[in-house]
């Protein structure tokens, strides 16, 4: 197995391309819990270009009806992203000031559970929710401040890089 490189820039492109629209390649999930993670998930994959198509704990997405649990799930990809230790990407989990364009956010508004996914497009390093900015379907933005949302917990991935054969 081989370390590639994730391109923040391509995942930022394709969230800003994408932030109001769907891809036709991908179903859209808004009406059957959400098209949040989905949407992370393509811009992921635009950025890192491979998926793992390991049976239940993989990340990839063929058809809305096979496609793992990791690809439009917010716990799941939460999961696979943080023990990720085969192909695709793999993330840790840092600080709000350690996030990176490209990187993911997940939040809990309403409940105490996370339930939304967001992906980062502009951040200047400071942790400053007023100036770090995002893309998510479900409610869907682009270059919105995280300060807009009223966040009860957060969780900030930075994606370190991917593995390929």
């Amino acid at each position: 197995m081989r370390e590639i490189s994730y391109d923040r820039e391509k995942a930022v492109a394709y969230a800003h391309k994408w932030a109001f629209g769907r891809n036709p390649r991908y179903f859209n999930f808004t009406g059957f819990g959400g098209d949040c993670a989905n949407f992370a998930s393509q811009c992921l994959y635009a950025g890192i270009g491979v998926m793992n198509y390991k049976p239940l704990f993989g990340w990839y997405y063929n058809s809305p009806d096979d496609r793992s649990p990791s690809w439009a799930g917010v716990k799941y990809l939460y999961n696979f992203l943080v023990g990720n230790k085969g192909v695709g990407p793999y993330a840790t989990e840092v600080d709000l000031s350690a996030i990176k364009p490209g990187d993911i956010i997940q939040i809990a508004t309403y409940m105490d559970e996370f339930h939304h996914t967001l992906v980062v497009v502009e951040s200047d390093g400071s942790g400053d929710p007023e100036t770090l900015l995002i893309a998510t379907h479900t409610y869907d933005s682009d270059n919105r401040p995280l300060a807009t949302y009223d966040i009860r917990r957060m969780r900030c991935l930075h994606i370190l890089g991917g593995r390929n054969w």
